[in-house]
């Protein structure tokens, strides 16, 4: 890797590590103008406290909106991206000029959080309002945003138990990001495969000799 430049070795990554769930993320500035931009760098990586994480460039060593605006007001929401909404998304990754509010572009409309001060995008079927914990410097080229979830929101009809936390994720139609320029995935072609326990695995060690 260390022969590689940012360009190609970025590239090899993100074309290796697929498929990568996408954080739609909306923030706003000190003045309350709204921004929303795709990372597909993200995931969770604690559930009590709740973390998570999200890889931003700095293109040039700048900040681009997105970052700015956590910086300066420390919150933000991750919203899920469906297939119906994919057109969307895409059009707040546009290169708009600072301070142009991709929601209006993309003819998206929000609604108020719980716990923090910006908004969400209405027809996400899940937000998360995170909370800025903090920003690791990845030199020279990106940053790592670590965050708490303060609040989750989760349209009705695709939570199966409430009490439990369970939710019917299979009904989200969330797309993930393959490798450039442009690919994506769906996850609707799912297997199912519990994870067996050591007793188990032992008997079908013990009943199949050819695993031995």
């Amino acid at each position: 890797m260390d022969q590689l430049d940012l360009a190609r070795s970025y590239k090899l990554l993100s074309s290796s590590i697929v498929p990568r769930p996408i954080a739609w993320v909306v923030s706003q500035d000190a003045n309350g103008v709204a921004n929303a931009a795709p990372y597909s760098l993200f995931n969770f990586f604690g559930g009590h406290p709740p973390v998570v994480c999200i890889g931003m460039g700095r293109p040039n060593g700048r900040d681009k909106d997105s970052l700015s605006n956590i910086r300066t007001t420390q919150e933000f929401v991750i919203n899920m991206v469906t297939a119906s909404l994919a057109q969307a998304m895409n059009t707040t990754s546009v290169a708009f000029p600072s301070g142009v509010n991709e929601l209006d572009k993309a003819e998206l409309e929000t609604v108020t959080c719980s716990k923090i001060s910006g908004r969400r995008i209405k027809l996400s079927p899940l937000a998360l309002e995170c909370r800025l914990q903090q920003i690791i410097d990845v030199k020279p080229s990106s940053v790592i945003v670590m965050a708490t979830v303060q609040a989750i929101h989760i349209d009705d009809e695709y939570v199966k138990d409430a009490q439990r936390c369970y939710v019917d994720s299979a009904r989200f139609d969330v797309i993930g990001r393959m490798e450039s320029p442009g690919w994506y995935a769906k996850t609707v072609d799912r297997f199912v495969m519990p994870q067996p326990t050591l007793e188990e695995w032992e008997s079908l060690r013990h009943d199949q000799p050819g695993l031995e």
